[in-house]
This record gives structure tokens, sequence and C-alpha cells, in this order.
């Protein structure tokens, strides 16, 4: 076992102990300790993946799945070779209306510790952020067109490393389906799949 994998394991048994955020629904989720030049990191899981204890496990993970099914990794693969994370790891809960609540900016803060800490375990080459709220942690979001498909080089937690930016897969979301997010979506992809680090994982 690696000194990277050991070092994950470790800082995810101190985050299953985490409760800090008083109206984020526990406990938290986290992917498996995967020593990996690529990291996936969502935005929050829902209540199904508080369930599982186990990230994008539900109808949107689906989607996202078949995503890089297109690119020769199947959820399987993804999850034994990619090393998943998330800006909150805790459920923040339902809004008054529809649909999840947007985790708080202090929410986001002070769970960015943990996420902080497996970015300077793992260094990855190539950092795939899910959903503007995800993206917007490491660069500029005016709109989705203006990040999806592109390739950025970008300082995560002051580390350097590539980002490329994926919509996020949620069933209400018509983004993906429709011009020019499907193309933009298609492009992204092909980034992905060229990057050296996702063509290692092979």
């Amino acid at each position: 076992m690696s000194d990277k994998k050991q070092a994950l394991q470790k800082l995810h048994l101190q985050l299953e102990q985490c409760g800090q955020c008083t109206l984020m629904t526990g406990p938290p989720v986290h992917g498996l300790a995967v020593d990996s030049s690529v990291m996936l990191i969502g935005q929050a899981p829902g209540f199904k993946e508080v369930e599982v204890l186990k990230p994008f496990a539900w109808t949107a993970g689906k989607k996202l799945f078949s995503w890089f099914e297109q690119i020769g990794m199947a959820e399987t693969e993804v999850r034994q070779r990619i090393t998943m994370s998330a800006i909150c790891r805790c459920y923040p809960g339902k809004k008054a209306k529809q649909g999840d609540r947007v985790p708080t900016k202090e929410e986001i803060r002070q769970c960015s510790n943990w996420l902080q800490q497996e970015v300077n375990i793992i260094k990855p080459q190539l950092v795939i952020p899910v959903g503007k709220l995800a993206i917007s942690q490491f660069m500029p979001v005016t709109t989705l067109a203006k990040v999806i498909g592109t390739k950025a080089r970008a300082k995560v937690f002051e580390h350097p490393c590539d980002v490329i930016s994926l919509p996020h897969p949620s069933g209400a979301s018509t983004w993906y389906y429709t011009e020019p997010g499907k193309t933009l979506l298609q492009q992204a992809l092909k980034l992905i799949k060229q990057h050296s680090a996702w063509q290692k994982l092979l």
C-alpha cells in the first residue's frame, strides 16, 4: 500500500467523526482511498449518498458514470482508479420549496479543510470539478458555457494542476441536453480522455 493511500485512509477515519456543521445531515461521505493523479470533485452528497456512504450513488451518478464510460472507464473502474472528493461531505438538506439546499459559504469554508488535505496528499495532475458550485471554488464562473469544454491551468489550494470542468449531471438539468451544452460536454469529455493523467489510468 502506498504512503498516499495510507494517509488518505487515516484522513478519512478523521473525516467520518466530523459533525461541525449543525445544519448538515451526516455521516460524512467520501470515496475510496485511491492514490491517483486524477481527482473528481463533486458539490455535496444527496440523501441517498449519505444512506449508502458512497459518492454519486444515485440518479446523477448514473449519468456521470455514463459520460465516463464514453471515454473508456466504467463506474467500478472510476471508483477504483480516481480520487473522488467533494466541496461538502454531508447532505445539506432540502430547500423550503424544491431541490437540495445549497451549502452556505461558512459550511464550504469549514469543510474545505478536508479537501485541502486530500489535495496536499494526492497532488493531482488533473482535477475534474462537477457542477457550478464545485467549479467556482477554483475559478470564476459567470456561465457554464464559458468554462465547460475548456482546459485551464489553476492552483487548487496552491497546488498547480489542470482543471477540466463538467456540468452537474442532475436529472433536473437540461443544460447538457441542449446547445451549446450538448457540444461543450462532449468537448470536455474529449479533453479529459486526451489528458495524460487520464490515459495513464486506462
